[in-house]
């Protein structure tokens, strides 16, 4: 039974983890939507991953990035309508950042490519 499969040795050797990363990538660039960066993937990673209330100084602090380099990601992904942000009432100095239909149905298909990048792991 290979190393990958469900319910067997869950760790990926270094070069399957790589094999599966190059999948993925090169679908990703294949497919019609977005072509992200790495630093725009990470951030919606977050978003759509960790519980919110998101902000651009929460999510430099956990991407260990400026805010700047967080605010020119979500300039690209806020044009592309994956996040949106909205200053935040309860304390207008901070800027939250949330989620939207559409990078919602974006994680969703990436995550589907993951794991059909993945199968070829297992087969």
């Amino acid at each position: 039974m290979p190393d990958l499969a469900y319910g067997g040795n869950p760790e990926l050797k270094p070069v399957q983890a790589l094999s599966l990363w190059h999948d993925v990538v090169l679908q990703s660039v294949r497919n019609d939507g977005p072509d992200l960066s790495s630093r725009q993937l990470a951030i919606m990673f977050t978003v759509y991953l960790d519980p919110p209330p998101h902000t651009v100084r929460g999510l430099a602090a956990a991407l260990d990035v400026s805010k700047p380099a967080v605010t020119r990601a979500l300039d690209t992904l806020g044009s592309l309508d994956l996040l949106k942000r909205s200053r935040d009432e309860a304390d207008r100095r901070n800027v939250l950042v949330l989620r939207t239909v559409k990078g919602t149905g974006f994680m969703q298909e990436f995550a589907d490519l993951i794991v059909r990048s993945s199968r070829g792991l297992v087969a």
